[in-house]
């Protein structure tokens, strides 16, 4: 089983791609799950969503203390949230940020110093939505980057099943789903593992 906690900020879309990457594992034959942590939700405010992703049934429904992976979808929640609270040894850390990798390995070396067996990756995510989609929406990036650590299904598989989703959501604005599917594909090979290459 993968457990993946993400977290944001109210308006974000972290919920969002929780449950999109739910639609996109079971569409490729995984037990899944996908929800928030509810709370007293307001644009802006700290929020929590999580992901459970297996081969076989998925008999816990707790919230999630011991990911395999956290996403962040907001950096200020760095150091304001302890976003690395239970993460598994040689877990996965996914930051969405425009800062240099040898900042982002820094920062975590302050807030989290226990996380250096972890694999830390940045990615421009709100850079990648604003030049696809026109706006700040880093959770479609996000969900790519994911899709792709996780290694729950490969890049064809998930992008078809991505396409299907759209088309589907968003059947009456065709511009909508080609920019998510442009910036799912620039951001598949978008991340960069902050604590191989700043050394």
């Amino acid at each position: 089983m993968i457990e993946i906690r993400w977290h944001g900020r109210g308006g974000q879309g972290a919920k969002t791609a929780a449950l999109l990457l739910a639609d996109a594992a079971f569409a490729a034959g995984l037990y899944v799950q996908g929800f928030p942590e509810y709370g007293p939700e307001r644009m802006g405010a700290p929020i929590t969503a999580y992901n459970r992703l297996d081969e076989n049934r998925i008999r816990v429904h707790s919230n999630i203390y011991d990911p395999d992976m956290v996403v962040v979808v907001d950096e200020t929640l760095l150091g304001a949230v302890d976003v690395t609270a239970g993460l598994k040894c040689g877990g996965k850390i996914v930051v969405n940020t425009s800062r240099p990798p040898e900042d982002v390995k820094a920062a975590f070396e302050k807030i989290a110093p226990d996380c250096g067996q972890a694999e830390i990756y940045a990615v421009d995510a709100a850079e990648i939505s604003r030049r696809t989609l026109g706006k700040n929406l880093p959770n479609t990036p996000l969900l790519s980057v994911v899709a792709k650590l996780t290694g729950v299904m490969d890049e064809q598989k998930f992008f078809g099943v991505m396409q299907e989703a759209y088309e589907e959501k968003f059947a009456a604005k065709p511009e909508v789903i080609e920019g998510n599917m442009r910036a799912l594909k620039e951001a598949w090979n978008g991340a960069v593992r902050v604590n191989e290459v700043a050394q």
